[in-house]
């Protein structure tokens, strides 16, 4: 059982109430009387991803134990976009944050955690739906960075990305097919740095939201690097241009 499922109603209740960064909510299909009903407001007002799934699934999750609702609860909590930028004007330093869009593997949101922390990344940002959330294997596989690295979920990537533009921040995403090497990109000043889906890369509305796209050179028969290695290349020279060049 994973051990950050959280289920039963008084239980998911609670934990809503407590504040603490949930990653979704499944109640079970039919499932609408008054407890329930509690449950969707408090997930309304916290922000939580509500999905309808089958008893059975509940059943094999949970041991048949859940009354009808099982939450995912988060390993760290989640940050707001404020306070990245915040952070980040509290040292003085231009914005410096990663959007992960649509990344589906624990191991390597880990891993690309383990490397922000390392290179000094402000934030993390995340889609609450169709994306991997921090969860145990995220935080084991950051040995730690998870706690030390702010991420925020948001609902609208387009949107996000728009704002950030907007405060003067470059959107740059890393895609095989583009023309310009990283190492011939200005990657000095307030950065969005994209990392893609392991196997689609970026979705076409954040590719199209992107000031410039970057490619890592490749001359081998595999066309594509691991996405936490790709994301480590471009940290690191993003690291290198903001110390060395600016």
């Amino acid at each position: 059982m994973d051990d950050n499922l959280i289920f039963g109603r008084n239980a998911v209740a609670e934990l809503l109430k407590s504040g603490h960064s949930v990653n979704r909510i499944l109640i079970a299909e039919g499932s609408r009387d008054g407890s329930i009903q509690k449950i969707f407001a408090l997930a309304k007002t916290a922000g939580v991803v509500v999905e309808f799934a089958s008893r059975d699934k509940l059943d094999k999750l949970c041991g048949g134990r859940h009354q009808g609702v099982a939450a995912y609860a988060a390993a760290a909590d989640y940050s707001t976009l404020e306070e990245v930028l915040e952070l980040a004007e509290s040292k003085h330093e231009p914005p410096f944050i990663i959007l992960l869009d649509e990344l589906e593997d624990p191991q390597n949101f880990g891993a690309i955690l383990r490397t922000a922390e390392a290179v000094g990344v402000h934030g993390v940002i995340i889609p609450k739906r169709r994306s991997v959330q921090l969860n145990a294997t995220v935080f084991k596989t950051s040995a730690g960075a998870a706690q030390y690295v702010k991420v925020v979920q948001v609902t609208n990537v387009a949107q996000t990305l728009k704002r950030l533009r907007e405060v003067g921040l470059k959107v740059v995403g890393s895609d095989m097919n583009a023309e310009l090497d990283f190492k011939q990109a200005d990657l000095t000043g307030g950065l969005v740095l994209i990392i893609g889906n392991e196997g689609k890369g970026m979705r076409r509305l954040t590719r199209e939201s992107c000031d410039e796209l970057i490619r890592i050179p490749m001359v081998g028969k595999i066309n594509s690097l691991n996405a936490s290695v790709a994301g480590a290349l471009l940290m690191y020279e993003i690291f290198f241009q903001r110390r060395y060049k600016q």
